[in-house]
C-alpha cells in the first residue's frame, strides 16, 4: 500500500504539473493571442493616420529616433501599392529578396527566399519586412540626429536619394547613395549584404561648410502592430537585446503597459524577434551606445522599437569627411550563421537571439546532438529515435536499478498481500511493518518512478529544441507526418480525415499522440495493478490525459515520448523475465479494460 501510495502521489503530481504548465503558458496564451487579435482587427478599422519614419527635431539634448505622424491619408495603404509608388533599389541575393525605398533609405520591403509560409508547394515565401503604414508595417533605418543647439539639416523621411552607380543590391554588388543638404553637407551611404543576412551600412559626411558639425549617429527598428504570436512560454517573441552584460527582453504586451528598457553598452545590438525570424541594429561593437526598447503610440495603433543611439557625437571639420559603420540583420534565425556571426564578427551574445532558455546547457547540447545525428542520417525524425537510443543508453545503469528495484517489488506482492490481510483494521501498523519488508529486502518502493523523473529534462530540452530551432520547421519524416515542429494533422475525431470534418484543437487526436498514449498505458500495466480501486482509475486515466495533452505537441516530441516508452517497455520487461518475476501483463491489461470489453458470454 505504501509503495502504491508514494507511486499514486508522484505520478498524479507529474500529471497536474504537466497540465498546469500547458494550461498557464499553452492554452492561456493562446486565448490571450486570439484576444489581442481581435483587438487588433479592431483599432485596423479605426486607425488613424499614417506614421511616418521621420526623426524628431533635436532640442536641449540629443533625442532618440521616434516616429511622426505625417499628413498622409487615414487608413492602411496596401503594402503592393506603397512599393509602388515609391522609387527604389532591388535587393537580390541568394536567399534574399526585396528593395530600399529612396525616400528615407529605409530597408521596408524584404522577403525570405528559402522559407515559405505552410509546407504547401504553391505557399508564398516569408515577408519579413514591409512598409510604415501598412497591414504589418516593419521597417529598418539609419542616421543622424544634430548635437543640442545645432541646426543642420539632416536626412529624415522625406528625404529623397539619389543613386550612384549599381541600382541593385547584391551578396557581390555594394550600393551608393548620396544626399547634398544644400548647406554644406554631403551624406553618402555604402550599402553591402552578404550571401546570408547581415547588412553592413557606411554612412559617411563630408563636411563643405566652414564650420565643424556634430552629429550623433543612430539605428532603428520598428514594427508597427503586435504580429501574431506563438503564444508558447518556451519562447520569447518581442524585443530584445544584448546591452552591457545583459541580453534582456521585453513582451509586446509588457512594453505596451509602459515598461521600457534603456541602458548604456559598449557594442551590443537590439531589435526584435519572432519564433523563427529576427531583424536587429548593431552598432560598432567598440563604441558607446545607449540602447533603448519601448512601445510607442500611433493614435489607435500601437508600434514597438528598439534603437541605438551613439554616446558621444561624431564631429566634422570643414573640408573633413568622417564615417560611421553599423550593421543590419534581417533573417532567419540559424543557429550556424548566428554563431559564425558571433565568433567571426564579434558581436556581442548574437547567438543570444535564439532563446535557449535558463537550462541552455541541455538544450544546446541536445540541438548540437541531434543537428548532427540528422546530417549523418538526412532526416530529423530518424535522428529523434537515435537520441532517444543515445540518452537511452546513457541512463542505463540507473534505469537497469531502477527497473529491478521494481521488479523486487513485484517479487513482493505475496508477501504484502500478507500484510494487507493480516493488519487490514490497523493502518499504521500495516505501514510499520510495510516498511520494515522493504528494509529487509533493501527494496525502495519510489524506485520504479525514476526512468520518468530521468526523461522529464530531456523531454524539455527537446521541446525546447524543437520549438525554437528553424532546422526544425518543416522537417518532414514519413507518410503523414510533414512537418515535426507542427503537431500531428490527423484525428481520431474525424476518422483520420475520412470524415470532412475538422476538429477543434484539443480534439485533434492524430496516429502519434494515440501510439503514445498505448505504450505509456502498457508501460503502466507491466507493474502490479494498484489493490485500491480508486488508484487503479488514476492510473488508467494518465494515458488519456497525456494523449489529449501531447495531441497538441509537435509530431517530434510525441515520437521522442511514444519511442522512449517503447524502448522502457522492452528495457523493463527483460529484465523482469531476468529476475524471474512472473509477468502478468495481459492480465494487467484486461484488468484495466471496461467491465463490458471483458465480460464473458
Amino acid at each position: 500500500m505504501q509503495h502504491d501510495t508514494k507511486n499514486l502521489i508522484l505520478a498524479i503530481t507529474l500529471s497536474l504539473g504537466i497540465m498546469v504548465i500547458w494550461q498557464l503558458f499553452i492554452a492561456k496564451p493562446k486565448i490571450e493571442q486570439q484576444k489581442q487579435a481581435q483587438i487588433a482587427q479592431t483599432q485596423n478599422q479605426q486607425n488613424s493616420n499614417d506614421p511616418g519614419i521621420g526623426v524628431p527635431k533635436v532640442t536641449g539634448t540629443p533625442q532618440a529616433p521616434g516616429t511622426i505622424t505625417t499628413n498622409t491619408p487615414t487608413g492602411l495603404m496596401p503594402a503592393e501599392l506603397a512599393l509602388a509608388k515609391t522609387k527604389r533599389l532591388k535587393i537580390n541575393t541568394g536567399k534574399l529578396e526585396g528593395s530600399i525605398n529612396l525616400t528615407g533609405a529605409v530597408f521596408d520591403d524584404l522577403k525570405l527566399k528559402e522559407y515559405k509560409v505552410t509546407i504547401k508547394k504553391d505557399s508564398p515565401i516569408i515577408t519579413l519586412l514591409a512598409p510604415s503604414g501598412t497591414r504589418h508595417g516593419y521597417f529598418a533605418e539609419q542616421g543622424w540626429q544634430p548635437a543640442p543647439g545645432q541646426n543642420i539639416k539632416v536626412p529624415n523621411s522625406k528625404t529623397q536619394w539619389s543613386v550612384v552607380g549599381n541600382d541593385t543590391l547584391t551578396a557581390d554588388q555594394p550600393i551608393i547613395l548620396k544626399w547634398d543638404n544644400g548647406a554644406g553637407l554631403v551624406f553618402t551611404r555604402t550599402i553591402s549584404v552578404d550571401k546570408n543576412y547581415m547588412f553592413s551600412i557606411k554612412q559617411e559626411v563630408t563636411n563643405n561648410s566652414s564650420a565643424a558639425v556634430s552629429l550623433f549617429p543612430y539605428a532603428r527598428v520598428q514594427r508597427q502592430e503586435i504580429p501574431k504570436l506563438i503564444g508558447v512560454f518556451v519562447i520569447h517573441e518581442g524585443l530584445i537585446g544584448a546591452l552591457g552584460e545583459d541580453v534582456p527582453e521585453l513582451k509586446y504586451s509588457d512594453a505596451k503597459e509602459g515598461e521600457k528598457v534603456e541602458e548604456k553598452s559598449k557594442g551590443g545590438w537590439v531589435g526584435i524577434t519572432d519564433k523563427y525570424w529576427a531583424v536587429t541594429v548593431i552598432p560598432d561593437q567598440n563604441a558607446e551606445v545607449t540602447g533603448v526598447m519601448k512601445h510607442i503610440p500611433l493614435g489607435n495603433r500601437d508600434a514597438f522599437q528598439a534603437h541605438f543611439i551613439a554616446e558621444k557625437p561624431l564631429t566634422i571639420a570643414p573640408g573633413a569627411t568622417s564615417s560611421y559603420s553599423n550593421r543590419l540583420f534581417a533573417g532567419a534565425k540559424v543557429v550556424d550563421t548566428l554563431n559564425a556571426y558571433e565568433e567571426n564578427l564579434k558581436i556581442k551574445k548574437f547567438s543570444n537571439l535564439i532563446d535557449w532558455g535558463y537550462f541552455y546547457f541541455i538544450t544546446k547540447p541536445m540541438f548540437i546532438l541531434l543537428h548532427a545525428i540528422q546530417s549523418i542520417v538526412g532526416n530529423f525524425g530518424i535522428a529523434i529515435l537515435l537520441i532517444t537510443l543515445i540518452v537511452k543508453a546513457a541512463f542505463f545503469p540507473i534505469a537497469n536499478k531502477s527497473y529491478k528495484s521494481m521488479a523486487q517489488m513485484k517479487k513482493l506482492q505475496p508477501k504484502m498481500a500478507e500484510l494487507k490481510e493480516r493488519y487490514k483494521d490497523d493502518r499504521q501498523e500495516l505501514q510499520k511493518k510495510t516498511m520494515e519488508l522493504y528494509k529487509q529486502e533493501k527494496v525502495s518502493p519510489v524506485a520504479g518512478c525514476l526512468p520518468m523523473l530521468l526523461q522529464i529534462p530531456v523531454f524539455f530540452s527537446l521541446y525546447k529544441v524543437l520549438y525554437v530551432t528553424i532546422e526544425m520547421r518543416h522537417a518532414p519524416f514519413y507518410l503523414w507526418i510533414k512537418d515535426l515542429s507542427a503537431a500531428d494533422p490527423t484525428s481520431i475525431f474525424n476518422l483520420f480525415g475520412l470524415l470532412p470534418y475538422t476538429p477543434p484543437e484539443i480534439l485533434m487526436i492524430g496516429v502519434l499522440p494515440l501510439i503514445m498514449g498505448v505504450t505509456m498505458w502498457i508501460q503502466m500495466k507491466l507493474n502490479p495493478a494498484p489493490t485500491d480501486p480508486i488508484q487503479a482509475q488514476m492510473f488508467n486515466i494518465m494515458p488519456i490525459a497525456f494523449t489529449f495533452m501531447l495531441g497538441t505537441f509537435p509530431a517530434g516530441l510525441v515520437l521522442y515520448w511514444a519511442w522512449n516508452n517503447f524502448l522502457s517497455i522492452i528495457q523493463q520487461y527483460t529484465i523482469m523475465r531476468q529476475q524471474g518475476v512472473e509477468i502478468t501483463l495481459l492480465d494487467n491489461i484486461r484488468d484495466g479494460l471496461p467491465k463490458f470489453l471483458t465480460k464473458k458470454s
